[in-house]
């Protein structure tokens, strides 16, 4: 479903302060320049409507995030979610998935999450997947080894072929759950708006944690 055009779209993000960051290639390397301190960064790839990224930063003050979004009509609607709030360690860029590596430095980012990606359900589609090859070779380039990805979704086939990528892209996976809100991972899960609709429909959420341990070469 295509995301209606946002009134004043441009003109609510120039609103939004030094949340948005107009250039981010600029602060490849120097994110630490740009939160005033040395702090882990964690970023989320399609951060929607921002519940699940500000609710995180919310919880860890001493974790810095950074959400990308794609979208600038989706991505203003985050923004004024995080405004009231007060958050110093939040920013929000524009961005293609493709093309993070222009934005951050190698080892730069602690953590990804990607939380309710399309699916792209034709196989044909496979490559637009954000658990492609493609993009974990993108995001090898942001993390150290022993840094990683948190990964949910409600689709089956795409959490089955998001396992198999991470296992032949040598990513070592962990905390495995067909049903997060039935598993011992539940206490510590922060949601996002489509996370809160599906498990009010009763259904199930399947998530993976998958920590990039590098080649044998590296």
């Amino acid at each position: 479903m295509r995301m209606r055009k946002k009134k004043n779209c441009g003109v609510r993000l120039e609103k939004s302060g030094e949340l948005w960051i107009r250039k981010p290639e600029k602060l490849r390397g120097c994110w630490d320049k740009e939160f005033g301190n040395n702090n882990p960064i964690q970023i989320e790839i399609g951060c929607g409507k921002g519940m699940f990224i500000t609710e995180m930063a919310k919880k860890y003050p001493n974790i810095n995030f950074v959400a990308v979004e794609i979208v600038p009509d989706i991505m203003v609607l985050a923004i004024e979610k995080a405004l009231p709030m007060g958050l110093k360690n939040i920013r929000f860029i524009i961005s293609d998935a493709a093309m993070l590596a222009d934005c951050f430095d190698k080892g730069e980012v602690k953590r990804i999450y990607l939380n309710f990606s399309d699916p792209w359900k034709k196989n044909k589609q496979a490559k637009r997947r954000l658990t492609h090859k493609n993009f974990l070779e993108v995001y090898k380039k942001l993390l150290n080894n022993g840094d990683g990805i948190c990964f949910k979704t409600d689709n089956l086939k795409l959490f089955e072929f998001s396992l198999n990528s991470f296992a032949q892209e040598n990513f070592k996976m962990s905390d495995i759950t067909f049903d997060l809100h039935k598993s011992k991972f539940a206490e510590e899960n922060v949601m996002t708006e489509y996370e809160t609709r599906f498990t009010e429909q009763g259904m199930p959420i399947y998530r993976v944690c998958a920590k990039y341990i590098g080649w044998q070469d590296e």
